[in-house]
């Protein structure tokens, strides 16, 4: 079957020599089938436009006889004017892909079309003001995005504040401590030295305050 498919391709030229495998001949094969279902879609598709080449010169016929026998006209007997309107004519009837050029149909078609027309006009009101509505919450969504970055930063400056005030307090806090200590051991000291001396308790402070009250 390959070896068919190749001659059909190549025709009256050499085929092109090739190592024989499994890969190869699997290859081939898709390619042979593909290529054979590929010829007959298009032959089908002949088919069917010579049909309708064959209709549509049958109707013509029809139609060039219907005005050569009732109004004893043909195309070639037109005027310029009437070729060109007949020119218009047909060229409207395929633009409006109508099934004849009967007024009945070019009216149903210009009423689609102008249907489509409204109905494509509406769609796009439609986006377009779903598309401001969009935008304005975006530009809500934004102007929230930037007030939150504001507060965020005079957040982080209070709180930078606050932290540098907080350790400033702890700062004071640990030399008041050490003060405190540093002075308890001075006045234990002085205390001690004022014992070895042989200072009387009644002679302090505390006990003359006493004695005078």
């Amino acid at each position: 079957q390959i070896a068919l498919w190749l001659k059909k391709i190549y025709k009256n030229q050499p085929i092109p020599a090739f190592e024989v495998n499994k890969r190869t001949v699997d290859i081939l094969y898709d390619l042979a089938e593909r290529n054979e279902a590929r010829d007959r879609d298009v032959s089908l598709l002949i088919e069917d436009m010579m049909q309708k080449a064959t209709e549509y010169e049958a109707e013509a016929k029809y139609l060039q006889g219907l005005l050569a026998e009732s109004l004893a006209l043909s195309p070639s007997s037109l005027s310029s004017k009437g070729t060109s309107y007949l020119d218009v004519l047909v060229n409207s009837a395929m633009i409006l892909e109508t099934k004849d050029t009967s007024l009945v149909s070019f009216f149903c078609a210009i009423n689609d079309m102008t249907s489509e027309l409204y109905a494509t006009e509406l769609k796009n009101r439609q986006m377009e003001l779903e598309l401001k509505d969009r935008m304005k919450k975006l530009t809500g969504a934004l102007m929230l995005e930037k007030q939150i970055r504001e507060d965020l930063e005079k957040t982080e400056k209070y709180l930078e504040f606050e932290m540098s005030k907080a350790e400033y307090q702890s700062q004071k806090i640990k030399f008041l401590k050490d003060k405190s200590k540093d002075f308890k051991v001075r006045i234990k000291a002085a205390e001690d030295q004022l014992t070895a001396t042989g200072l009387h308790k009644s002679l302090t402070h505390e006990s003359l305050m006493t004695l005078s009250e």
